[in-house]
């Protein structure tokens, strides 16, 4: 398996290049030269493997044996997930069925997938503690038997959760030095101190002043300059990194599976019209998620639909209704990036859109011409093009073919912060007011909890859900009712307590005090890890206007790392 730009400058490129290099020298994302296709019937030998070994059996599709083998591989995959609190790595929980204003509701078969039992809390640890342990294998292999010893200077930026994970997926490793930037006031002060309170030599934050879009443009902007970006081994942890994408398809399979399983549903149907209707709904901030599950179609999991969730920064809703994508202009001035209660999800413009859209450029020059590197070429110069009038124009606009196309797998739907909270609301207090309905009948494999603590990026996922079966019609709406769907719980309530406990202890209905319940503290919703961060020292560096932000990133990587890669003249680089 080899990799290219979605730009079209690099191509051929092994995995471990791809894995090193995170942003193209032209820009673009690496993306594989072709998606393997696996059959439905290996996909059914795969359906009772455990996490680790289904991760291992996908990651190998996408990973020469020349480049890991199988035992290093299946090493690296078991470190990476044993450091979950639970064997299931991500487990499945049923929802209980909510209306709006309580009571029972429309959506029976709806399903949360908890990708939060890593070591910080969020969904970016089953990808993030993979591409720790990968560089640590290619740098382990890379130094063996070599004098001098080559490192690397991981760069990100975060909206919260990122930041956290890559941290505790690469502190103290050798020849690593991971620099981390979050928008200062912009994440929620668990995040803050998560990221701040590790103290390890090897890790540092740098606050700035601005929002998220602003730290991903330095972060970009570093890649941009080869001079630097060669002098100091740059390495990436966003999602623009192939590897964390490829991480992420694992909880798809995963999921589907046990879906199967829970409702009793034959998983060795030989056809895709016999196999269960499975849709996902995930909150969606820079794409990466979802594209995940994009991946995961385009190998042959049957996905029946992609719902991609979005909070009021909503560009990419607004791409899946009119087929163009455009930042947002501010008429008055003000910060066009709105600060909402799911902060993960506060972004402008989602940096893995650009993957999507090539696949979709592509399928559509393929209805003209077989040839494949003509079809490559087509859609490369059109993401170049687009992401060029982005740029200068602020957005541009699809053919309607391409924008057609797009609707086939994927719909969208955009959440207010009332309305997310309002789901925080709902599913926690239904338990209390279950106690004065007649009990409804049950019929299934698995009673679903009588409530539920969502955290308000998760709740946003639930909301879209609940708005695709309240916007369709007859005939589809049975269909869409009888579909399993599956919310992607991104985090645990614990991270953002101040949105979860407002949510749950300000706005309880009139019945709930008077059927027990009590306000909830933060211990009540939180991991005992997140609790004990309280009143932990805290280490962050601060880049603040006026001045250039880059020149200053550049000095801060220089102050702390600079010895180790000293100044050579470029054409000896």
């Amino acid at each position: 398996m080899r990799y290219r730009s979605t730009r079209g400058t690099s191509t051929g490129l092994s995995f471990e290049e791809a894995v090193f290099e995170g942003l193209a020298p032209d820009g673009g994302l690496y993306i594989p030269h072709s998606i393997p296709q696996t059959p439905l019937s290996e996909i059914h030998q795969w359906s009772n493997l455990s996490f680790p070994q289904l991760a291992t059996k996908i990651f190998r599709k996408f990973i020469s044996h020349a480049e890991i083998s199988d035992a290093d591989l299946a090493d690296i995959v078991t470190r990476s997930f044993g450091t979950f609190s639970t064997p299931e790595v991500t487990p499945l929980k049923k929802l209980p069925n909510v209306a709006v204003g309580n009571g029972n509701g429309d959506l029976e078969n709806l399903y949360v997938l908890e990708l939060f039992h890593g070591p910080t809390f969020a969904f970016k640890d089953v990808a993030l503690q993979f591409l720790g342990n990968l560089f640590e294998f290619f740098l382990e292999r890379r130094n063996r038997n070599s004098a001098t010893k080559f490192g690397i200077t991981v760069l990100g930026a975060t909206s919260g959760d990122t930041g956290g994970a890559a941290i505790y997926g690469l502190r103290g490793k050798k020849n690593v030095d991971v620099f981390i930037l979050h928008p200062e006031g912009r994440i929620s002060p668990v995040q803050e101190q998560q990221m701040t309170s590790v103290l390890d030599r090897n890790v540092h934050n740098i606050a700035i002043e601005g929002t998220f879009d602003d730290c991903q443009d330095m972060v970009k902007a570093a890649f941009s300059d080869q001079k630097f970006r060669r002098r100091f081994h740059l390495a990436a942890v966003n999602s623009i990194n192939w590897a964390r994408i490829l991480a992420q398809t694992s909880y798809y399979f995963y999921s589907y599976f046990a879906v199967l399983r829970r409702i009793g549903t034959p998983s060795g149907a030989s056809s895709y019209a016999a196999l269960t209707k499975i849709q996902y709904s995930v909150p969606t901030g820079n794409f990466g998620d979802v594209l995940a599950g994009y991946y995961a179609v385009r190998m042959g999991l049957p996905i029946d639909r992609l719902i991609v969730a979005t909070n009021e920064n909503d560009i990419l809703h607004r791409f899946f209704q009119s087929g163009r994508y455009e930042k947002k202009q501010s008429r008055n001035g003000s910060e066009p990036v709105k600060q909402t209660l799911s902060p993960a999800m506060d972004i402008l413009v989602s940096s893995n859109f650009e993957r999507l859209l090539w696949y979709l450029s592509i399928e559509d020059r393929r209805s003209t011409s077989s040839d494949a590197d003509v079809c490559a070429k087509h859609a490369s110069a059109n993401i170049v093009q687009w992401m060029r009038e982005l740029r200068d124009k602020g957005g541009f606009t699809v053919p309607e073919t391409i924008f057609n196309s797009s609707k086939g797998l994927f719909t969208s739907f955009c959440t207010s912060d009332a309305l997310t909270s309002d789901a925080i609301t709902r599913y926690y207090h239904h338990q209390y007011t279950l106690l004065h309905e007649a009990p409804k009948p049950y019929h299934g494999a698995e009673r679903p909890a009588l409530a539920y603590v969502l955290d308000p990026h998760t709740a946003v996922g639930v909301v879209a859900a609940e708005q695709l079966v309240a916007t369709s019609t007859t005939p589809t709406t049975s269909s869409i009712k009888s579909t399993h769907t599956i919310c992607l719980a991104t985090a645990s309530p614990g991270k953002f307590p101040e949105a979860v406990l407002k949510a749950i202890n300000n706005n309880a209905p009139a019945l709930s005090p008077q059927r027990g319940f009590k306000p909830l503290t933060y211990a009540d919703i939180a991991p005992r890890e997140l609790v004990a961060l309280e009143g932990l020292p805290k280490r962050c560096l601060y880049i603040q206007s006026p001045g250039d932000k880059l020149d200053a990133l550049f000095a801060v990587i220089e102050d702390n790392v600079g010895a180790q890669f000293p100044a050579k003249p470029l054409s000896k680089l």
